[in-house]
């Protein structure tokens, strides 16, 4: 990637502000201390909808694998990575021209299902019920990316259940109250690689979002660029070492009826060095009818959400992937009732 490309630059609000900010960053919870475990979760889901966790139980030397293996496929010749191109027919695979909030990513990406194949709904219509089955393209070199992947994914779905388990533990609900939206799940990987820019302060690797999941979970690389909003202000999060950072996404917002909230967040980029990230989005299964939960609805706290599925929303957020489009793509606020 050269120059920034018009369809690249950012509208000024939303342009990345470049000098240093120091401030208190999310915060950092150690999956081993079991004592105070569920109040940290539930203040980090309440107060910012993000947190680090450390002591997760995921091997160093499997995370430093999938480093080295997304590395190299990154670095093969465009050619050679767009044997696995992504296109409206087969999703999963390589990109390079996504698209948030209808401006061009200044990233590329490789993204595959946990479940293969993965089954999801055949079109937007309500009435529709026909389904059509979605499955990974592996490329062919690096010769062992597939099996590493694999093995990372795995380790991935554990530590998400593990997690989803906490935060509905810190709602006061049982651990697996929500566990049964997730037996044929949507979740997939991604991974993300921000080249160098040459005007970083025009372009995103990624625009202001909010994730559509239940969590995702994200590795961060040493060189950093994730900014989360809080207060009206974007805030760095600075890498630590072998953690992973947790996000609550716009499912969970639904479920916990407000009580945590799905932040926009967004990625910067440099001019000197590449980054990387591997964000694992949590989806429950595209029969699973999202709305807030009985246990958290009352006559004081009436229910926020209007019922959605989530297959028929999944399919509809992911549409702009290729191209702009001429309507805001489907976000919960969507199904948000009137006061």
């Amino acid at each position: 990637m050269g120059e920034v490309d018009p369809a690249l630059v950012q509208l000024e609000e939303h342009r990345a502000k470049l000098q240093t900010i120091e401030v208190e960053g999310i915060p950092v919870i150690d999956l081993s201390d079991t004592g105070k475990l569920i109040s940290e979760i539930r203040n980090a889901c309440k107060n910012w909808g993000f947190f680090q966790v450390i002591n997760h139980g995921v091997p160093s030397e499997l995370r430093r694998r999938v480093e080295r293996v997304v590395k190299t496929f990154f670095d093969l010749p465009i050619e050679e990575k767009k044997k696995v191109q992504r296109d409206a027919m087969h999703p999963m695979g390589y990109h390079d021209s996504e698209h948030t909030k209808n401006v061009r990513d200044w990233k590329e990406v490789f993204d595959f299902f946990l479940q293969d194949p993965t089954v999801v709904p055949a079109s937007l219509e309500l009435g529709d019920q026909e389904l059509r089955t979605l499955t990974n393209q592996w490329p062919e070199y690096p010769l062992a990316f597939r099996e590493v992947c694999e093995e990372y994914i795995r380790e991935m779905e554990k530590l998400a259940f593990k997690l989803l388990e906490l935060v509905t533990l810190s709602l006061g609900l049982p651990a697996d109250r929500l566990k049964g939206h997730f037996k044929e799940q949507t979740s997939f990987l991604r991974f993300n690689h921000y080249p160098p820019c040459p005007n970083p302060e025009l372009a995103l690797g990624v625009g202001q979002h909010r994730d559509g999941s239940a969590l995702t979970v994200l590795a961060q690389d040493d060189v950093g660029g994730l900014q989360v909003m809080k207060d009206g202000e974007w805030i760095p999060v600075r890498p630590v070492p072998d953690s992973f950072i947790i996000n609550v996404g716009s499912n969970m917002q639904v479920w916990s009826n407000d009580a945590f909230e799905s932040v926009n967040h967004r990625a910067l980029v440099n001019t000197k060095r590449e980054r990387f990230s591997i964000p694992f989005f949590f989806h429950p299964a595209p029969s699973a009818m999202i709305k807030p939960l009985e246990e958290l609805v009352s006559e004081q706290n009436p229910a926020k959400y209007a019922e959605f599925n989530w297959g028929k929303f999944f399919v509809a957020r992911n549409r702009s992937d290729y191209q702009k489009q001429d309507v805001e793509n489907i976000q919960i606020d969507h199904f948000k009732k009137s006061e």
